[in-house]
């Protein structure tokens, strides 16, 4: 029996589409049945905005027990191509979803189609219209003015019968036909001002069908036709489609065919980011980046290069939510996804990538420690392992300053830090070349201060990582940011009135030959992960290692620090010296909350970024 102190559980929040789904559940419409589907165009790779529509339209299927087809829209041959197929394919399996039973293709409703077509001639609700494109956009109007009948409008059904069929056989050249609804030329939606049906391509066979049509439905025409066909109860699209939804409906009920039902939902708009296949595939053709899995793109095989994980990508996805609108998403919410998903999962390492030697005067020339130290504090089952110390080691670059501030708890003339998981060392002497750059410290240790057996009573606030020299591997390291230098590329290039590749980052790629990684990462495989202590999560590339080079590439740095480098140089305090704004900044903070940047329209936040043992 329960009682007036037992805790309830929470209700579970429903979006507006769960809310629709339910109540057609509990109304027993379609017999209860959930059929999704998604269908992609085979043209390009999938990119971060079709995950979100893959976790949605894949996710309410298996949250209602039914099922999500996997339809290819391959209705444009002269774009389309098997690579892309098997791409999209992996894609979808990498994220952890399974289709039902075979892929489909619209292609595979091509014959179905051609029927529809007909069907609609010979009710009087489709012609062929001879105009060329730019007479027909001219004729259709504007949204605040009516569009005009052409003389085409009125050919007699037979005569449009005779001409579709010889459309179909390909006695007509491209551009010089088309087939279109006859709807309302007058419509204040342009989408209904009798659109197209079908379009002649003879330039090119088609991927499956090879040369047997010549002509190839639209979009328009075959989507919901083929949601129809496969009897999909909840055609999930992105806001774009919303002017669509009344050709959708018309096309559906002239046909009188299965009832699917359109309902659009805000696509992914991502910050710093450019999420046209079209502006993506310039990128690639222009070779701006090294191809569609280059680890600065934002496709999800390019993620998956750069070290993400199916999982932060679903958990991003359903920290963005369902919403009604469009919205910018911060880019640092997808970052933080995948910090949040690392810093428990994988081991810490140490790696120096910009190298200073150190050499440790008294410490024995022929001496070599084994030290024990822990892969994760956050996973004991990750284990320990064995790191060389020794006379000679290096430490980062930017770990030691000659004219260091106060507040520079890193290493300088006269000062001690922590190396970790070792000693404390002071630095002595400072080795200059001819040109006066730093190339070697001179330091001392402390032999009672070795960590876990520390009796020297010193406490220092700095704790650097470091490599031993003799020990160390090479590898070449690729440290990748974001693509654009702007939030929003594509609307910065609309209003200057620019190409959006004037906002490419030129920092977006920075790689380091020589960098000295601790001899447990001699055995590092492609896709292996891990967190470089101090400095990000990297991964193993798949593309660049060889058996004779390893090359990492950073997934993300441990924390945002692009906010902080942007902002205005009067903002920020100068190295060594308070921030001014500190006070105010945690005050903001908690008020915030845990609300992430653009998530479910919340106001705009800072994500609370994952520990580390930096």
């Amino acid at each position: 029996m329960s009682t007036a102190t037992e805790e309830k559980e929470p209700k579970e929040s429903l979006n507006f589409i769960e809310i629709k789904i339910e109540e057609d559940i509990a109304n027993n419409k379609h017999g209860g049945k959930v059929q999704t589907r998604f269908p992609p165009e085979p043209n390009g790779f999938l990119h971060i905005g079709h995950a979100k529509s893959i976790v949605v339209n894949f996710g309410i299927a298996q949250k209602y027990q039914g099922a999500c087809n996997l339809r290819f829209d391959d209705t444009n041959p002269l774009t389309e191509d098997t690579k892309y197929v098997e791409a999209i394919k992996k894609d979808i399996e990498w994220l952890g979803y399974k289709w039902n039973g075979s892929v489909c293709y619209t292609s595979d409703y091509f014959d179905q189609l051609y029927e529809f077509a007909i069907k609609l001639i010979k009710a009087g609700l489709a012609y062929v219209d001879d105009s060329d494109a730019e007479t027909i956009a001219k004729e259709k109007g504007t949204p605040t003015q009516p569009g005009v009948e052409n003389e085409y409008r009125s050919r007699s059904i037979a005569e449009n019968l005779q001409l579709f069929e010889e459309m179909r056989q390909g006695n007509h050249p491209n551009g010089s036909k088309v087939l279109r609804a006859k709807i309302d030329m007058a419509s204040p939606n342009m989408h209904l001002r009798d659109p197209y049906l079908y379009r002649i391509i003879t330039d090119k066979p088609h991927h499956r069908t090879g040369d047997k049509w010549k002509i190839y439905p639209t979009y328009d025409f075959a989507h919901g036709q083929s949601d129809a066909i496969e009897e999909v109860t909840h055609s999930l699209c992105t806001l774009e489609f919303e002017v669509h939804r009344p050709l959708y409906e018309w096309l559906i009920e002239k046909l009188g065919i299965f009832p699917s039902k359109q309902t659009e939902f805000a696509r992914l708009n991502l910050s710093y980011t450019m999420m046209s296949k079209r502006n993506l595939r310039q990128l690639v053709n222009e070779q701006v980046v090294d191809g569609w899995d280059d680890p600065r793109m934002p496709t999800i095989s390019a993620l998956r290069r750069r070290g993400y994980t199916s999982s932060s990508i679903r958990n991003f996805a359903e920290k963005v939510g369902v919403a009604r609108r469009e919205n910018l998403i911060d880019v640092s919410l997808l970052e933080h996804s995948i910090r949040e998903d690392l810093n428990k999962t994988v081991p810490r390492v140490m790696a120096v990538l910009k190298p200073l030697k150190v050499v440790i005067t008294n410490y024995p020339e022929d001496k070599t420690e084994t030290l024990v130290l822990e892969n994760s504090p956050e996973d004991e089952s990750l284990g320990k392992r064995e790191v060389p110390f020794g006379r000679e080691l290096y430490i980062e670059q930017d770990d030691f300053m000659e004219d260091a501030p106060k507040k520079f708890f890193r290493l300088a003339p006269e000062r001690e830090v922590r190396l970790k998981g070792a000693y404390i060392i002071k630095c002595e002497e400072v080795i200059k070349d001819d040109t006066g750059k730093v190339i070697e410290l001179r330091c001392t240790y402390d032999e009672n201060s070795k960590s876990g057996e520390d009796t020297s009573g010193k406490k220092v606030k700095g704790v650097l990582h470091w490599v031993s020299a003799s020990h160390a591997i090479d590898a070449e390291v690729r440290l990748y940011d974001r693509l654009f230098n702007v939030e929003q590329p594509g609307s910065q290039a609309k209003k200057e009135g620019k190409e959006f590749t004037a906002f490419l980052n030129p920092d977006s790629l920075e790689i380091l030959q020589n960098c000295k990684l601790e001899p447990s990462l001699k055995s590092s495989k492609p896709g292996d992960q891990m967190q470089f202590q101090r400095l990000g999560y990297f991964c193993v590339d798949t593309q660049f290692t060889t058996n004779d080079k390893l090359v990492f590439n950073r997934t993300v740095s441990l924390k945002d620090g692009w906010a902080k480098k942007n902002k205005p140089a009067q903002n920020q305090p100068k190295q060594g010296q308070p921030n001014p704004n500190k006070k105010k900044k945690k005050k903001k903070e908690k008020n915030r909350g845990t609300q992430f940047p653009g998530a479910q329209n919340q106001a705009p936040g800072k994500p609370n970024e994952p520990k580390t043992d930096s």
